[in-house]
């Protein structure tokens, strides 16, 4: 029999997710959103078209909206589904996504309780934290349908003041809430500093926020996908913005989000900002700077799936596409056990540790920018992390990190130097 799942963007019914006896996922666009003076596409790799789009045309958009790896295991075990069946699971968890899609059974309304949450008292989050580590997401908790890509555990909150709360029923999260990894050391303080130094130095990155309870620590995220509205007298009302990461614009399956497993490149990544952003010379820019940020602190895990596009506006004749704030920035380098290979060749070169002038060189003629610029911009980044970094490290776990940081800017600079 087949199954369908009605597709929303925002309010606005877009089109048809349906998977037939085959286990075959299909995607097609309904007329009154393609006849309509807003019609948008979804993705950048589905286009607006009166046909259907084949399960290979539509898997790397809707399933890249889905958990990674181990997690993804874990919520199909839970939820009494296949890890392998998209579907099953978007109808499951597609609630409350990256962007402004939501997943609804063909039949079914669209939830309309838009500020639905339940708070959570000290001793309840810290349960939510240990829960994490067997539920991800929570996926199968009365009321709680989300689902965010990756392979770590997390879960979407909303925060008010220092009030944590879950949202229920279709609501809007405002916040990504991240436990800390027990098996790598000051995960949170990593990715706290990292993501604060990208903030320092000038890049546009989402805003965190370390906190801890009952001896457990967290990182909060907040979301640059979620803007806060006007409402009521005495709530504000939270609209979706959407976005996709580089691999769902590109058309590319998580599994294969890295390049050396047919994953984008850097080329690709720039010709794909060229290609759609409203302000490419902006875009552009910002994303080399991304690049070079992500070598100088040592995140080597900085694949497709941690860039995204922005959509602002969509509908409107002002509608705007741009590179969305950073994200997921952590210093890889400072964990030995983890790969020294970074997801995207810089210059031709997979190890961080053999990068020098000519690989960013390379990098300038495959992004179609001037050399000169490129590796100005690093020796530039490299003295405004010297100068900002001592300043932002206050205990044992960040000054270590901090000093590895440090210890690589200077290798940078005396490579540049020569």
């Amino acid at each position: 029999m087949l199954k369908s799942l009605d597709v929303y963007l925002q309010s606005d019914l877009v089109g048809h997710l349906s998977q037939d006896t085959g286990g075959q996922m299909r995607f097609q666009y309904v007329e009154s959103w393609l006849d309509g003076s807003g019609a948008a596409p979804l993705s950048q790799s589905l286009p607006l078209r009166k046909e259907r789009f084949s399960q290979k045309e539509c898997r790397g958009y809707f399933g890249g909206i889905l958990p990674e790896a181990s997690n993804r295991e874990v919520v199909a075990r839970n939820l009494g589904i296949s890890a392998r069946n998209d579907f099953a699971m978007l109808e499951e968890i597609g609630g409350e996504c990256a962007g402004a899609v939501t997943f609804v059974p063909t039949g079914d309304r669209l939830q309309e309780n838009r500020n639905s949450d339940r708070t959570l008292s000290s001793s309840e989050l810290a349960d939510v934290l240990r829960e994490l580590r067997k539920r991800p997401l929570l996926a199968g908790q009365e009321g709680i349908r989300q689902s965010l890509a990756g392979a770590q555990d997390k879960v979407a909150v909303c925060l008010s003041g220092d009030e944590i709360s879950l949202p229920l029923d279709g609501a809007p999260s405002t916040h990504v809430l991240k436990p800390a990894v027990e098996r790598f050391e000051g995960v949170v303080q990593n990715e706290s500093l990292c993501m604060r130094l990208a903030t320092a130095i000038g890049l546009p990155t989402a805003k965190v926020q370390a906190r801890s309870v009952e001896g457990m620590d967290f990182l909060l995220v907040e979301r640059y996908d979620r803007v806060c509205r006007k409402g009521s007298i005495h709530e504000p009302a939270f609209e979706r913005l959407h976005q996709e990461d580089f691999c769902q614009a590109l058309g590319i399956v998580s599994e294969m989000k890295y390049q050396n497993e047919g994953g984008p490149s850097l080329k690709q990544c720039f010709a794909l900002l060229r290609k759609v952003s409203s302000a490419p010379a902006v875009d552009l820019a910002r994303l080399l700077d991304a690049v070079i940020f992500n070598y100088l602190v040592g995140n080597n895990d900085a694949h497709g799936k941690n860039f995204s596009l922005l959509y602002r506006g969509l509908g409107r004749d002002d509608a705007h596409v741009g590179l969305a704030p950073l994200y997921d920035i952590l210093s890889t380098v400072y964990y030995p056990e983890l790969s020294r290979t970074m997801a995207m060749k810089l210059g031709g070169e997979y190890s961080s540790e053999k990068v020098w002038p000519h690989n960013f060189e390379q990098l300038a003629e495959d992004a179609g920018l001037e050399k000169s610029l490129v590796l100005g911009r690093v020796a530039e980044m490299v003295e405004e992390i010297r100068t900002v970094l001592p300043q932002m490290h206050s205990d044992g776990i960040t000054r270590s990190i901090a000093a590895r940081i440090l210890q690589r800017c200077e290798l940078s600079q005396g490579r540049f130097q020569r």
